[in-house]
């Protein structure tokens, strides 16, 4: 009983798509880096990690405002920021 059970939960496994395990395996390798950064991160000088952080963060945040590409849950600050920042819609309306 117990081999027929295994059986079927091996053929389960077999029936998932590729592309889950490939993401199963991103997240994974992801998270290990994300806490090799974060303790390397611990050692540094907080003014350099400031600086860092804030020009991904505005960099980032920029992109999203020009391609206007962010994620659903920011559209409304984005929406906001953008009536003051340039769009890429804007230029090509003119």
């Amino acid at each position: 009983m117990l081999l027929l059970m295994a059986m079927t939960t091996l053929e389960k496994l077999q029936a998932v798509p590729q592309r889950f395990w490939i993401n199963v395996l991103l997240i994974i390798a992801g998270g290990v880096l994300a806490l090799i950064l974060v303790r390397h991160a611990a050692r540094m000088n907080k003014y350099v990690l400031g600086l860092l952080i804030f020009l991904f963060v505005s960099t980032v945040g920029f992109q999203w405002i020009y391609e206007r590409n962010e994620p659903r849950v920011l559209t409304p600050v984005v929406d906001v920021l953008a009536q003051f920042l340039p769009t890429k819609g804007f230029y090509q309306s003119r």
